[in-house]
């Protein structure tokens, strides 16, 4: 179990411990346009911390980044914290309006920013008075401004359980929330998973689907290469599964972190047969319900383990996960060495093998809480235990079997119904291509599951699809129980998904 000292700074730790270490000169990021070395981007992350420090930004201040996955993500994280500041990482895609009232929730002093993004991030941040710097990189002032600050900065003496991070919770539905993280989770997960379980190793070279601003991917494609000495390869590009075989083929990595709306999209693609991927070691698959049927044909096309898990914000990354050459399929495997979790009832008491309850878990990652949130703090958070809305399983081995969110079951015909069920089994039908399923009242007010559909070949006529329609639910009755299968399907041609790239059930449920 990892215990960071008092005086504990995350970018020390997992940077400049590096250089310290001898491996300075080491390749740490990969682009398109070439590498950098672990050097080379702690003098990136001294300059960044310089510039907001000229700009007035002083310690424990909070500071955003939005911007895409590149160089300058990397030196921001890093020169932001090596400050003393407090890192908010946020999606820079978001919406202006959902921008603006960032600036008002977060009350952030400054923002790290693109020039994609520098007008809508510029006109929200004069809403609000606590903004005092708004820094565009990619410009020829901003690199003129860059190259004049100093190379150099003191790493500020955070305490270990200071604020570093803001990350977002992003569930299936409702409004994210800020979920205050502490320099020690990081470091703590990192040891536990990333060195325990996934054996990250100096020679490797990760790539991620999900961007950085994604906690999974904050960890899985930087923190955790960085703690070891080895590489990220980062790309700007939307994640469409033509440009990630491209980077794959481009960069050879051996660790792919995936979720499973790409590793859907993977198997699916025309040429998925003909790639080779053995030069992954292994691919992790989170942030929302891998279908069985996903994972077996992820493992047929490419013959790489997919190791499926699960984690929070909350309780920083992946506490329950399968292990490389033991993965379960079907399951997000086992519990993280340094975590403990429980399956409990509504009244907190701990359930016996095979019962399905709420999942509870404790460990050295445990958040401070939610920001602004005391109410919904007190309820996730009892003590050293985080309980999350996510309902499991547990077998005699030790194996977890996620159920879905607490939200997202539904009660039909007087029994539990878990949506993933039906979505894997509908998944098996070789014109699906996705599948999301939630419940809706039918004419007499009972709930009933409703499929919403993305097909292989969309476009089909009237008439075929209402064909296609009595197929698939015949398909599904003749393989689950009576209750379960789907009383309509809706087509559409893509899922609407949240700022996390999950499926966004609740605006399936206000159709």
């Amino acid at each position: 179990m990892f215990t960071p000292p008092e005086s504990f700074n995350l970018a020390d730790h997992i940077l400049d411990a590096r250089l310290r270490e001898g491996r300075g000169a080491r390749i740490a990021v990969r682009t398109a346009t070439g590498s950098l070395t672990f050097a080379e981007i702690a003098a990136q992350a001294a300059r960044f911390g310089n510039l907001l420090t000229s700009a007035g930004i002083l310690p424990e201040q909070r500071v955003m980044i939005a911007l895409p996955d590149g160089p300058d993500y990397v030196a921001a994280l890093f020169g932001i914290l090596k400050m003393g500041a407090v890192v908010v990482m946020v999606n820079p895609d978001l919406k202006p309006d959902a921008i603006a009232q960032l600036f008002a929730y977060t009350r952030a002093s400054a923002v790290w920013t693109d020039p994609d993004h520098a007008d809508v991030f510029t006109a929200a941040s004069q809403s609000s008075a606590r903004c005092r710097a708004v820094f565009v990189t990619g410009t020829p002032a901003f690199d003129a401004l860059l190259a004049s600050a100093a190379d150099a900065l003191t790493t500020f003496p955070a305490h270990r359980d200071d604020p570093a991070i803001w990350l977002f919770s992003g569930g299936t539905t409702g409004r994210p929330k800020a979920v205050v993280q502490t320099h020690r989770a990081f470091a703590y997960t990192t040891a536990c998973y990333g060195h325990g379980v996934l054996d990250y190793r100096e020679d490797d070279i990760t790539m991620s689907v999900p961007k950085l601003f994604f906690g999974y991917a904050t960890g899985s494609n930087l923190l955790f290469p960085f703690s070891v000495g080895a590489s990220c390869v980062l790309f700007p590009e939307r994640c469409t599964a033509e440009e990630l075989f491209s980077q794959l083929e481009r960069h050879r990595p051996t660790i792919l972190v995936n979720v499973p709306s790409m590793v859907n999209q993977m198997v699916n693609h025309r040429t998925a047969a003909a790639r080779d991927l053995r030069h992954l070691r292994l691919a992790t698959s989170a942030g929302e319900a891998l279908p069985i049927e996903l994972d077996r044909r992820w493992r047929d096309t490419f013959g790489v383990d997919l190791l499926d898990g699960l984690g929070t914000a909350e309780q920083w990354h992946i506490f329950i996960s399968n292990r490389p050459g033991a993965a379960r399929p079907g399951t997000i495997g086992q519990v993280v060495p340094g975590f403990t979790v429980k399956v409990c009832g509504e009244d907190g008491a701990e359930l016996p093998d095979g019962e399905t309850g709420w999942l509870w878990v404790t460990g050295g990652a445990r958040a401070i809480g939610y920001w602004q949130l005391q109410e919904q703090t007190e309820r996730a958070f009892r003590g050293e235990w985080y309980v999350s809305g996510d309902l499991v399983s547990r077998d005699s081995d030790g194996f977890f079997t996620y159920q879905g969110r607490a939200d997202d079951l539904l009660k039909v015909r007087g029994k539990w119904l878990s949506p993933q069920e039906v979505e894997s089994c509908l998944l098996e039908h070789p014109q699906v291509r996705e599948v999301a399923v939630i419940g809706a009242a039918d004419d007499a007010g009972l709930i009933a599951p409703v499929a919403f559909v993305v097909l292989v070949e969309p476009g089909l006529s009237g008439a075929r699809q209402r064909a296609l329609t009595e197929e698939l639910k015949t398909f599904a009755r003749e393989r689950l129980d009576a209750y379960k299968h789907p009383r309509e399907i809706v087509f559409l041609d893509t899922l609407p998904r949240t700022h996390l790239g999950k499926v966004d059930r609740g605006a399936l449920k206000r159709r």
